[in-house]
């Protein structure tokens, strides 16, 4: 069986949007509630695609906007993740319709090395669109967009 291309994934939507009761007090105490919404990649594709040249967005308001849009808690960390790098790659799959994947940081404004292209080609593209970067770390350097917050693209 040929193994799905990430295009076929992204369009797999299964059985979601669906909201998980979970009962683990940690995760409850650390997300702040007990309705936790698994969202279709699909989902995390269409946000991505809105935010224009010169906005950024995380991956905080992205899932923000899932639980608030499904009358959930909150969206699950993970699969969100997942299905924003999903997005992602499908996107450099595609000779039409991609999607400014480099606009989308990590939740606290942080570079996605596990995009296409890596940091450098997350790095290179915002800097066309006027953004700088700082950095932590002295071994494993991690970047992220100075001033994120400045530029955050509005989802409401």
């Amino acid at each position: 069986m040929a193994r799905k291309s990430f295009n076929e994934k992204l369009n797999d939507s299964k059985d979601m949007p669906k909201i998980v009761e979970i009962t683990d007090e940690e995760s409850i105490k650390r997300y702040g509630g007990t309705q936790m919404l698994i969202a279709p990649p699909l989902e995390y594709n269409g946000i991505m695609s809105q935010v224009p040249e010169g906005k950024i967005i995380t991956v905080k308001e992205i899932r923000e906007f899932l639980a608030n849009k499904y009358d959930a808690e909150f969206t699950c960390p993970m699969t969100a993740g997942i299905f924003i790098s999903l997005a992602a790659q499908a996107s450099c799959e595609r000779k039409d319709n991609r999607i400014p994947f480099w606009r989308t940081l990590k939740s606290d404004g942080e570079l996605n090395p596990k995009y296409p292209g890596g940091i450098e080609y997350q790095k290179e593209m915002l800097s066309k669109e006027g953004h700088t970067f700082f950095t932590k770390g002295r071994k494993n350097i991690r970047y992220f967009v100075e001033n994120y917050e400045n530029y955050i693209f509005d989802l409401k």
